[in-house]
């Protein structure tokens, strides 16, 4: 049992669990209780893991035990860590409402009749925060009903499961009724990983890796590297989860877990709860990692519990020690050690997620920096932070705040992460407690997190700072105003600071005047971690596919702004490219944000032509220092970067990107792969990728090329022409070369890397992954 001031973990009095029966190895278990055809599999992963044991002859790590349980040939397989690619059977997939337009649509285009692997599509993000959350919610219905339709029509015919918006963000959904202990999912979301939570691999990807999986194919992942963080002692006080997730960014930096996966381990991971697990293995996404992982704990059987799963906790007790466990002596690449009892709150930003600092030095730090003391606006809620756990705990703190007379000085918004989380805060108080505190609760959604937030307290321009405890904080993501300095921290933190209305305070040390004038401290939050009587389901958001699916239609207008059936990319040519301009040199972080924006943008994510019209129209010309405004080469002309692309198609010239570090970081929209293709890219060269937007460009039949020396990053003038010079012999491991013609000089030449197997290397030629996996099914027949 935690301290006072801690949260209690212990589980709710009466839960709905699934039928009980004695348990042995071999019972069949569902994976939840919305599906009958779906069962866990531990018996045929750990004979998998048996086989690489005796293979590799090494103890494994949690993480690897999960991975390697799920390979498609664990006889056959290649297996180093950072090199091999790995051939996987994922468990599920689970698709957001922006994203699945798009994996459907190419879905469809396979000519499969029905998905292979167990699916859902989440509704969340295109619900845009306005005034609150019953109003946003109807309008939202409103103004995408011929998308929602779309989507719940395409579930039905193809045996994928429906949550209608108002559900919540597909996270929590997941976590709630999906997620279970050595599962693999993917999702198309980069932010899936919140899953690992409850001891499962969760890994973001672009929607034709899902539609490799709901085919029936296997998914491809490059082996990762296994990045272990140990957590000793005990979080106190202020401190929470969150902390734990904003330490260890401002440790490795946004690209440090790139290609690795994050396994924590050690006795601190038995302090805290299964939710509070998910916040951190969500956040893991900001770091660049293929997914983060907390091994089988008692938090998560206690999660199972509450939410009705007390028979696959018990089944997966039965496999704790040799599945679900790592093996003593296993080795990690790196190992990060974080002692909980010394952690102090963090604030990560403005405009990057991992530029941490503790709440000790926040003051300072911020006047040093001329950031905006005043807190505009305080947000809580989102995927990574909406629990029980956390709703509790911000409202203990509003609670000792209204007894001193108080409310926020900020504007104070609350987004539940799901109908569950809502309905349940509402009938234990939580949800009144925070409208009296003058807070505004909005839909259960994604709302202002992706940048659907009709904000209207600020222009656009006025420098201003918010502060959230949601994950992502990049320039614009939120209000798409470039002004605005974004804060991520923990819901407590956040709360803190509505409450005093500036980064100037620290509740730890600080006091606030009440009512009266006279000075008090807030109190340490308090909260559980579990609803002590249990969850109230809420209303049931959940379309479960009809068993007659022979005679569902799917419809989609050839008029429409919204939807549009997909045109298979042209293959390769079979030649080298010659004299392609550059469309832009983007300079400094150029994250998927940069390069197809969320906002308002996403009403378009189901027609490739419209939201074409965003193609980079947020990344930073090294030319001019400008967004959106490039130089046609062959007319001189200035004009936005999609116009300018279209241009170049139109007139038949291919064209690349040249690009910065880590480039596509953050989101797994893979339209940030799509629109090039469809603008007449060929070719994204950078100094490095983000590991995500790296596949889709792959999927999509783009090249995704790296600098080998990256300071000819710096030599190539926007003005110049390149050629791509060896495709015709491209293989693994074999560079590329670049020879630039600058406008001005002697022509030179330097090499560029590459990541492609054999298998993507058809995707090149074939002009896509789907274009490829239609001519084997064609051949099939």
């Amino acid at each position: 049992m935690l301290s006072a001031s801690r949260t209690a973990l212990r589980a709710p009095k009466s839960i709905r669990g699934l039928a009980t029966a004695a348990l042995t190895r071999d019972s069949q278990v569902n994976q939840n209780l919305l599906e009958t055809h779906s069962f866990i599999n531990y018996k045929k992963h750990l004979e998998n893991v048996e086989i690489v044991k005796s293979r590799l002859n090494r103890p494994l790590t949690y993480a690897e035990k999960l991975l390697y349980g799920h390979l498609n040939d664990p006889h056959g397989q290649d297996i180093e860590r950072g090199v091999s690619y790995l051939k996987l059977r994922p468990d599920r997939v689970a698709c957001q409402d922006a994203t699945a337009q798009m994996a459907i649509l190419q879905f469809m285009s396979a000519g499969i009749d029905q998905v292979q692997t167990p699916s859902t599509v989440h509704c969340d993000h295109l619900i845009q925060a306005q005034v609150g959350g019953k109003k946003d919610l109807a309008r939202a219905i409103d103004l995408n009903k011929e998308v929602y339709d779309f989507l719940a029509s395409a579930c039905a015919k193809y045996n994928l499961g429906f949550w209608k918006p108002g559900s919540g963000i597909i996270h929590q959904i997941v976590l709630e009724n999906y997620a279970f202990p050595g599962a693999l999912l993917i999702g198309t979301d980069s932010h899936t990983p919140n899953a690992g939570g409850l001891g499962q691999l969760a890994i973001g990807v672009g929607g034709a890796d899902a539609v490799d999986v709901m085919a029936g194919l296997p998914w491809e992942l490059k082996a990762p590297k296994i990045i272990g963080v140990k957590l000793t002692g005990k979080m106190s006080g202020w401190t929470s989860p969150k902390d734990i997730i904003l330490k260890l960014a401002g440790i490795t930096t946004v690209k440090g877990g790139t290609g690795a996966i994050v396994e924590y381990f050690g006795p601190g991971v038995e302090t805290f709860s299964c939710t509070g697990m998910g916040t951190i293995c969500n956040m893991g996404a900001e770091i660049g990692a293929t997914t983060s992982v907390f091994p089988f704990n008692n938090s998560m059987v206690d999660y199972l519990n509450a939410t009705g799963r007390s028979q696959i906790g018990e089944f997966a007790n039965l496999y704790k020690k040799d599945f679900l466990s790592a093996d003593e002596g296993a080795e990690y690449d790196q190992v990060i050690e974080i002692d909980l009892n010394t952690l102090e709150p963090h604030i990560n930003g403005p405009f990057t997620p991992d530029l941490a600092t503790p709440v000790s030095k926040m003051k300072e730090t911020a006047i040093a920096n001329d950031w905006p003391l005043e807190v505009k606006v305080g947000l809580i809620g989102s995927c990574t932070n909406s629990s029980y756990e956390d709703m509790t705990r911000a409202a203990s703190i509003i609670k000792d705040a209204a007894a001193h007379g108080l409310k926020a000085k900020s504007i104070y918004t609350v987004s539940p992460g799901s109908e569950q989380v809502r309905a349940t805060i509402e009938r234990d108080g939580q949800l009144k407690t925070f409208e009296d505190f003058g807070g505004i609760v909005m839909a259960n959604a994604c709302g202002p997190c992706i940048g659907q937030w009709d904000r209207q307290d600020i222009k656009k321009g006025d420098k201003n700072t918010i502060v959230s405890s949601f994950n992502r904080n990049f320039t614009s993501r939120n209000d798409g105003n470039p002004a605005t300095h974004a804060f991520v921290a923990s819901p407590e933190m956040t709360t803190a600071y509505a409450i005093a209305g500036t980064l100037a305070f620290n509740p730890i040390t600080d006091t606030l005047k009440d009512v009266n004038g006279k000075e008090f401290k807030l109190s340490e939050p308090v909260g559980v971690g579990l609803p002590p009587n249990g969850y109230d389901a809420g209303e049931n958001t959940y379309q479960a596919p009809p068993v007659d699916r022979a005679s569902v239609e799917v419809v989609i207008e050839p008029t429409s702004d919204r939807l549009q059936k997909l045109t298979p990319f042209k293959p390769w040519d079979g030649k080298d490219a010659e004299k392609l301009p550059i469309l832009i040199k983007a300079v400094g972080k150029t994250t998927t944000d940069h390069i197809s924006m969320a906002g308002p943008w996403l009403k378009y994510r189901g027609h490739l032509e419209n939201i074409s019209n965003n193609y980079m129209i947020g990344a930073i010309n090294a030319e001019n220092g400008e967004a959106n405004n490039v130089k046609n080469l062959y007319t001189g002309k200035y004009d936005g970067v999609p116009n300018t692309a279209a241009a170049y198609r139109d007139a038949g010239y291919k064209w690349v990107v040249i690009g910065d570090e880590n480039f596509g970081e953050g989101s797994s929209r893979e339209h940030a792969a799509l629109e090039p293709r469809f603008l007449g890219g060929f070719a994204i060269i950078t100094k490095s990728f983000a590991r995500i937007h790296e596949t889709n460009l792959k999927k999509q039949g783009l090249l995704p090329l790296n600098f080998v020396n990256v300071a000819d990053y710096d030599k190539i003038n926007p003005e110049d022409e390149v050629d791509l010079l060896g495709l015709t012999t491209l293989a693994p491991g074999k560079n590329v070369t670049l020879r630039v013609h600058p406008k001005n000089g002697e022509v030179w030449e330097t090499e560029l890397s590459h990541t492609y197997n054999s298998e993507q290397i058809e995707w090149f030629k074939y002009g896509s992954a789907l274009n490829k996996m239609a001519a084997v099914a064609a051949e099939s027949k």
